[in-house]
């Protein structure tokens, strides 16, 4: 599967964003899919998830009632709707999509074979 991050921007304190993760393939409702951020100089962090049917999702305590993780599988596409944006949610966002990740990993990235190319996103204070 191919994957294409978008939507990321300039936007100031407290704004939202929305990013799409657009998916080629006809399997994809059948992968787990998550987004990670990496900002300059730091390790990449694990953001959100949703698994492949049912919509169960995950997320970061940092991010918890600020983002919001959705997909819409006829479409192939995840979506991450980020609102009360901080600078410190500056980064680069990647999502990422495996069919065969533990559950129990879904906030390791090494678990999933799968990535797009990154979005960036800035938040000015």
């Amino acid at each position: 599967v191919q994957l294409q991050a978008s939507g990321g921007g300039l936007v100031q304190t407290g704004d939202s964003l929305r990013l799409s993760c657009a998916a080629s393939g006809r399997t994809f409702s059948s992968y787990v899919v998550g987004w990670f951020r990496q900002a300059p100089g730091k390790e990449r962090e694990f953001v959100a998830a949703i698994r492949r049917s049912q919509g169960h999702t995950y997320y970061a305590d940092f991010v918890k009632g600020r983002f919001t993780i959705s997909r819409d599988n006829a479409k192939n596409t995840v979506y991450l709707q980020m609102n009360s944006l901080k600078p410190e949610d500056t980064a680069v966002y990647y999502c990422a999509a495996d069919s065969h990740i533990i559950l129990s990993s879904v906030r390791d990235s090494r678990g999933y074979d799968y990535w797009g190319q990154g979005t960036q996103v800035t938040v000015s204070s």
